[in-house]
């Protein structure tokens, strides 16, 4: 499984790539959602598959979290794409808006590897038997 990590922040992106690397996924990392819109560019221009997942942080320059979700629901090719918000946003008001723009799932930081395991297997995405 391929996933792409969208988070302004170096260490983040690395914290999430490496969960998901011993989950099994392989990953793309991108600093915000206009980078990360190009990727899925970049890949649907050479005809590669997209990622079954993209792990999206709220809060970043450029574009943030929400409107990359806008975005990439706004494209019909794009939207079997499960995302997951990843994100310090931790009000109630602020998960329904991510989850009514298209957002599959909400993961609010700090987190485990365990609980991250948690809300993969809650999309289909990894086996129960993956988090032992």
């Amino acid at each position: 499984m391929h996933a792409l990590v969208i988070d302004d922040s170096r260490a983040m992106r690395r914290i999430v790539s490496g969960i998901l690397a011993d989950l099994g996924f392989t990953t793309v990392e991108a600093s915000d959602g206009r980078a990360a819109l190009d990727v899925l560019e970049g890949l649907e221009a050479r005809g590669e598959a997209l990622p079954d997942l993209a792990c999206v942080d709220w809060n970043m320059p450029v574009m943030d979290g929400l409107q990359f979700v806008v975005q990439v629901r706004s494209r019909r090719e794009w939207r079997d794409l499960t995302m997951m918000m990843v994100t310090t946003e931790s009000e109630h008001h602020q998960l329904v808006r991510a989850l009514a723009a298209g957002a599959h799932e909400y993961m609010i930081k700090p987190f485990t590897a365990d609980a991250f395991a948690d809300k993969l297997a809650l999309l289909g995405l990894v086996g129960i038997e993956a988090r032992s």
